[in-house]
């Protein structure tokens, strides 16, 4: 039998495994393996310009068209600029496999030139991680790493690869099937649970479905949205599940959370039925965990065991895919008398309607609602901070909309990148990333990949001069002490104690011209359709739209850290 080296074996797996696009980052631990890409064209190579970038590229890539992302980036260095991305998409289950080079076997332990032990560091996020120490087991170990990463509740695996591994020759075999001892993803629905769960919908006077991300990932939003129909149940998403049904669904309230709609936690707060599906009930959605959804029985479905009643004690636990799950569920639902509970909703959504107080200034209500009126089909992407509570409140999401967000993370510097593996994935999709002045900084480098790449990328940048969420907190919560946030502060700044600064840096617009992108700077409201017209109409690169926002820009409602759904703050 002819024998091939470990690079070889690698790439004829990729192949195998149906990856089409791959985010690399060259060094000379995996120089070999860059070698064997090159001498093939099946396989499309995309170089970022940092790694961090890489694999949020890969994470986007993976969220928005189903595949699992793939990473390849050397040792040491490379390979610790995985982690944040690693951790990102660990949180918010996202199938990744990312390569990352080592050192030959025999310096391993040594502190030899960009040695780390990547898979000790990352061990608590990532699904997997292991080190091939031996030729015959690198094809064994690929293909369980795909199967791991995008079975169960998917996540991120990480191979790390010693360059003399890969360098020796060894079998040509791929394997075809895969065969973990402990590792047997649940596949069904328990159907005697799931009937106990129906009967108690069934039964309740004030039900509630609450969605998270685990609906959008299993791909269940259409079956979802034919059991709210025939059950007349209200939904509640968290961040992650927005899009569980279409925003404009009557029976949509909204998201509950810290900044969450007010019909919506008083909905939790009121229900004698929380029907959860695909939730970790983070801190985020529940504040103080004492007080959430006080007066209901709660069903919690979702895949990952490890998730049900770690947080919040559930009455009946359903281990289960969502899709699975919802699937069975739209077999057997019937339809619940729920029209006094509609109605009291719809009175708490007229005593509170989700809304930002009418001015002169332009808002980012004013530029999301634009956003929804000219584009009815796009992948929209964000960065983390006020900019993306705001598109989690006002952006329209269904089945011609897709948001893609670092929910459990929250990652600055997500959703710039974000929106490069997005619009890799889906070419025939409009893709518009909005990040605040400070995430957009933080992997502002990736101008170069669009460019490069011929993206025609729309980049909004919410520009409040401020880091603004954490500037929130501390108007509301310290004094307005602006410790830290302020983007134009510096040794002018400091000098004239505060009564003098610099103009903003850096200049977006001349910065994006630099990379060869367009760029277009929005002062008033009135600016606001025709610049997105303008980006429209540029189809080879990015465009870049600054939208000057006032740092006063609040978003409400608001929960303090340790309050509970009840203790909304409405406005300041």
């Amino acid at each position: 039998m002819r024998q091939i080296t470990g690079n070889k074996l690698l790439v004829r797996a990729l192949k195998e495994e149906g990856v089409d696009t791959i985010f690399g980052y060259p060094g000379a631990c995996t120089i070999d393996i860059s070698d064997e890409l090159y001498k093939q064209d099946d396989i499309r190579v995309i170089l970022p310009r940092h790694e961090q970038a890489l694999v949020h590229e890969a994470d986007a890539y993976a969220r928005t068209t189903g595949k699992v992302g793939v990473c390849l980036v050397t040792s040491g260095p490379g390979a610790t600029n995985l982690v944040t991305g690693l951790a990102t998409a660990n949180y918010d289950s996202v199938p990744l496999v990312c390569f990352t080079g080592q050192v030959a076997r025999h310096l391993i332990g040594n502190d030899a030139f960009q040695e780390v032990d990547i898979v000790g560091i990352t061990r608590s996020i990532t699904k997997y991680g292991v080190t091939v120490r031996n030729r015959e087991d690198l094809g064994r170990i690929i293909k369980e790493a795909f199967y791991i990463a995008r079975t169960g509740r998917p996540g991120p695996v990480l191979i790390d690869l010693p360059k003399d591994v890969m360098c020796e020759l060894g079998s040509p075999d791929y394997p075809e099937t895969v065969n973990i001892r402990g590792y047997k993803p649940n596949t069904s629905v328990h159907m005697g649970q799931l009937k106990r769960a129906l009967k108690m919908l069934k039964k309740a006077k004030k039900p509630l479905f609450l969605a998270g991300g685990g609906v959008n990932i299993a791909r269940a939003n259409a079956v979802f949205t034919e059991v709210v129909n025939k059950t007349n149940v209200p939904v509640v998403t968290t961040i992650m599940g927005r899009g569980a049904v279409a925003t404009e669904h009557p029976l949509y309230i909204g998201n509950l959370g810290m900044h969450g709609q007010y019909a919506a936690n008083m909905a939790v707060g009121e229900c004698d039925l929380l029907f959860s599906i695909g939730t970790r009930f983070n801190d985020r959605i529940t504040g103080k965990l004492h007080a959430f959804a006080p007066n209901a029985q709660i069903v919690h479905i979702d895949i990952d065991t490890a998730s049900i009643s770690r947080n919040i004690h559930v009455d009946v636990p359903i281990v289960a895919d969502a899709l699975e799950a919802v699937t069975k569920m739209n077999e057997y639902v019937e339809p619940c008398e729920t029209e006094a509970w509609v109605k009291q909703i719809q009175a708490w959504k007229e005593e509170h309607p989700l809304t930002m107080k009418s001015r002169e200034q332009m808002s980012p209500m004013d530029i999301i609602n634009e956003m929804n009126r000219q584009f009815d089909e796009a992948i929209i992407t964000t960065d983390v901070g006020q900019h993306q509570m705001f598109v989690t409140q006002y952006v329209q999401i269904n089945e011609k909309k897709q948001l893609v967000t670092s929910g459990g993370l929250g990652t600055m510097g997500y959703g710039f990148p974000a929106a490069i593996g997005a619009k890799l994935g889906n070419p025939d999709k409009t893709v518009i990333a909005i990040s605040g002045d400070g995430g957009m900084q933080m992997n502002i480098q990736e101008f170069a990949t669009a460019v490069l790449e011929e993206l025609p990328l729309i980049l909004c940048v919410f520009n409040n001069e401020y880091l603004g969420m954490v500037r929130q907190w501390q108007k509301l919560f310290y004094g307005k002490r602006y410790g830290m946030t302020n983007l134009k502060a510096g040794a002018l700044f400091r000098r004239t104690n505060g009564e003098e600064m610099p103009e903003y840096t850096p200049d977006f617009v001349k910065l994006a011209e630099s990379y060869g992108a367009k760029g277009i700077r929005v002062k008033k409201k009135e600016e606001i359709a025709a610049a997105f017209e303008e980006a429209k109409k540029n189809t080879k690169t990015p465009t870049l739209i600054e939208f000057i926002i006032d740092p006063e820009e609040m978003v409400y409602p608001m929960i303090q850290p340790g309050g509970t759904l009840e203790d909304m703050i409405m406005d300041c």
